[in-house]
């Protein structure tokens, strides 16, 4: 067994390739009639064969056992875990609210630390996302992957290191990871973690485009870090769950699936430190769309509407002349989750904490709340930095649907609409006698 050191390689969709073993990397050929080392060569597609060559993902792994050699899969209690679509529950069209998910009372590794708060699209159609909470505090044993999505992981208290098949990922809150559909990992902790996971059913995500921005701002593809090769040769019973059709299921092996020696391609796990962001804003007046904020794509059949946008609101300079600067009340036809790293939101001065949820589902009314309101419109307006803060979030063009264990939840805000009463109602006293809307 080799040490798996934590390394990276650079850069966005890039074609990468490395081995943990001087040699072990074919040159010329990604399935010789022998590998090097009587290694098993091994396709793994994140797309379609024929997908353009510009959306095409894959990677070639060269492994010590095929990913093929395993006795059936059994069912596995779903527990709280869950799948769009999911109608266990009815929707509503109210704005929800959760306070942070507690940490475990007992021993929880990463996937029975995992419980849905809500899904949308259908994963079997390869359209929509699951949206899952995470709370742990033991280090897994066994190894999982997601048939049914790419997992976007978004800790927001404690650090996870993730040995996955194609090396280490570390991350930490701040910092954010991607497993692709199909890829092998297993989450260690040390001490108690929690955090927020997109499971995205649809295209791969991807930068957006930058269109009159030019060529630079937002992420950088060179920030992008994905693991060096390192490999486990460990002849010890590992149990594999995967994520299949909506539910868990696991087999036994009678060694570690993460024993991949070498590999190349453009399908990899990887990590991005989203203090890197380049954040883009208004030097004149009026609060830009969220989306220029926005990090990573998964895109729909539909031009410019995302099956789901990853979105941050970061640290960040305020400069904004004659303008609210807070978040606008508004009314969307894309639905909303939000998440709190850390420190405070911006439209919510109260009640949205660290490790807190919301869903704003499509033309439901949100903004700010009357302290953040009241606050904005006597402020003096001059540039504030937005320093201790960094929010998010998963912005779908399908509704939210939370499950039932979401709206049964201790932690569910009932008192959440309050958050907008006590707006004093606007003066129409002019002086002037009734406008037209009067007549």
């Amino acid at each position: 067994m080799t040490e798996r050191a934590t390394a990276y390689l650079s850069g966005f969709g890039s074609h990468h390739e490395s081995e943990a073993i001087a040699g072990a990397l074919p040159v010329g050929r990604n399935s010789p009639q022998k590998v090097a080392f009587g290694l098993y060569a091994e396709q793994l597609s994140g797309t379609a064969f024929t997908a353009p060559r510009a959306a095409n993902q894959r990677s070639w792994l060269y492994r010590v056992r095929p990913s093929a050699m395993h006795p059936p899969f059994r069912r596995l209690d779903d527990a709280l875990l869950r799948t769009g679509p999911c109608l266990e529950a009815e929707c509503p069209p109210n704005r929800l609210r959760w306070a942070p998910m507690p940490m475990p009372s007992q021993p929880t590794d990463f996937i029975a630390g995992l419980a849905t708060i809500a899904t949308n699209g259908e994963a079997r159609k390869q359209q929509g996302v699951g949206v899952h909470l995470y709370a742990c505090n033991r280090s897994m044993n066994r190894v999982f992957y997601s048939a049914d999505g790419e997992l976007l992981i978004v800790p927001q208290e404690g650090a996870l290191e993730l040995a996955t098949e194609f090396g280490m990922l570390s991350i930490a809150p701040g910092e954010i990871a991607v497993i692709p559909r199909g890829v092998k990992f297993r989450v260690g902790v040390e001490g108690a973690a929690r955090g927020y996971v997109c499971e995205n059913y649809g295209a791969p995500l991807r930068l957006p485009e930058l269109g009159p921005i030019g060529s630079n701002g937002l992420a950088n593809p060179r920030d992008f870090l994905a693991p060096v090769a390192a490999y486990e040769d460990k002849p010890a019973r590992t149990e594999l769950v995967a994520k299949f059709g909506g539910h868990l299921w696991a087999t036994d092996l009678e060694h570690s699936p993460l024993d991949v020696v070498a590999w190349h391609g453009n399908y990899y796990p990887y990590k991005y430190d989203l203090a890197r962001f380049n954040a883009m804003n208004t030097v004149s007046f009026d609060h830009p769309d969220p989306s220029i904020f926005t990090v990573l794509t998964s895109p729909s059949e539909t031009p410019g509407t995302a099956n789901v946008d990853f979105v941050i609101f970061p640290p960040r300079w305020n400069v904004a002349e004659d303008t609210f600067r807070p978040p606008y009340f508004h009314r969307n036809v894309m639905s909303e989750f939000m998440g709190l790293v850390r420190g405070e939101y911006d439209a919510k001065k109260e009640g949205f904490l660290p490790g807190a949820a919301s869903v704003h589902n499509c033309m439901s009314a949100h903004g700010p709340d009357v302290a953040s309101y009241e606050a904005a419109v006597a402020a003096k307006l001059e540039p504030k930095r937005l320093a201790n803060t960094l929010a998010f979030m998963f912005e779908s063009r399908y509704v939210f649907e939370p499950t039932s264990w979401a709206l049964g939840s201790p932690q569910l805000d009932k008192q959440y609409d309050a958050t907008w009463n006590g707006f004093a109602p606007g003066s129409l006293s002019s002086g002037r006698g009734p406008g037209r809307g009067s007549q």
